[in-house]
């Protein structure tokens, strides 16, 4: 008898977060896992990086499923998004035979140290914090935004970084919410986040309750906010982040810093041309692995 269902979509490492949600959109679904990476004498020697790890409980058969896979490619498709974009979505169906497999998921999720202060703890893990670190617990539920994917870290490095204090943040895309929790951890002075599904507003208010910070989140997107904010962080595909430049310029204060990531290194160029072209100064670069984030200020 299966208990439960392993899908392993072959995909492009940049769709991850999106993937990821119509997956639980989709499937009667427990939990995705992102990239592991093996290591050995602290050198990295395999990652899984470009495959999710989809655990679901479902009635269909695995020949059902793989075709609801494809289905989800042809959404993407008919989103504007090519092939290349995509990866090829190859999924590989496993029948598993396990009376906890909703808790099958967590084993691969650990304590995730970003930076010498920044940790980031699965709410059902303990952990004692050392003096000074900033300790963000978090349950990802059905919203991207775990801490172990190399975008969110840079995002969470550079607001570390450059944001002043008592900044008004704006968090576009705010998924987990992951982000908005680190800014108001870092004494920001409001935090408001906001995201185009609606599904992930939930998670991101209980993951704010669990860290005892008061942030904002809604359902909207940048082009709607008329209000003015001295650090924007938008984690998003570079695609689109080219698309609403414009409108992340516009709910900018002057001198305000922005953080963009979602973007895979041979991808920059294209959200570099969008921030050159609305006037917006490039001030840093920051990498990790194959992925880049840009700090940006308005001047």
């Amino acid at each position: 008898m299966t208990d439960y269902f392993e899908l392993q979509i072959k995909i492009n490492p940049e769709i991850e977060d999106v993937v990821s949600e119509m997956c639980f959109e989709t499937f009667d679904c427990e939990g995705v896992v992102l990239a592991e990476e093996t290591y050995k004498d602290l050198e990295m020697i395999s990652t899984t990086e470009g495959t999710l790890r989809v655990f679901i409980k479902d009635n269909k058969s695995p020949e059902e499923l793989s075709d609801i896979v494809t289905g989800m490619k042809n959404t993407l498709h008919e989103r504007g998004l090519t092939d290349d974009d995509t990866g090829s979505f190859e999924c590989k169906v496993i029948e598993c035979q396990n009376q906890d497999w909703s808790k099958k998921w967590k084993e691969k999720w650990d304590i995730t140290r970003v930076s010498d202060r920044i940790v980031v703890v699965p709410d059902w893990l303990e952990y004692t914090p050392k003096a000074d670190e900033v300790v963000i617990r978090l349950e990802p539920g059905c919203a991207f935004g775990t801490g172990t994917h190399a975008t969110t870290q840079l995002c969470m490095k550079a607001t570390e970084k450059y944001m002043p204090l008592n900044s008004n943040v704006a968090d576009i895309g705010t998924g987990s919410g992951i982000l908005a929790i680190c800014a108001k951890k870092f004494k920001a002075a409001t935090v408001y986040g906001c995201d185009n599904d609606e599904t992930v507003i939930d998670v991101a208010k209980e993951n704010a309750v669990k860290n005892n910070v008061q942030c904002t989140f809604e359902l909207n997107t940048a082009d709607k906010l008329t209000d003015k904010y001295d650090f924007v962080l938008a984690n998003i595909l570079h695609n689109v982040l080219a698309d609403i430049m414009g409108d992340l310029k516009n709910i900018m204060k002057t001198g305000a810093y922005m953080v963009l990531s979602g973007i895979l290194d041979e991808k920059k160029s294209i959200v570099i041309d969008a921030i050159n072209e609305h006037g917006l100064e490039l001030l840093e670069e920051m990498h990790q692995n194959q992925w880049v984030a840009l700090v940006v200020k308005k001047s």
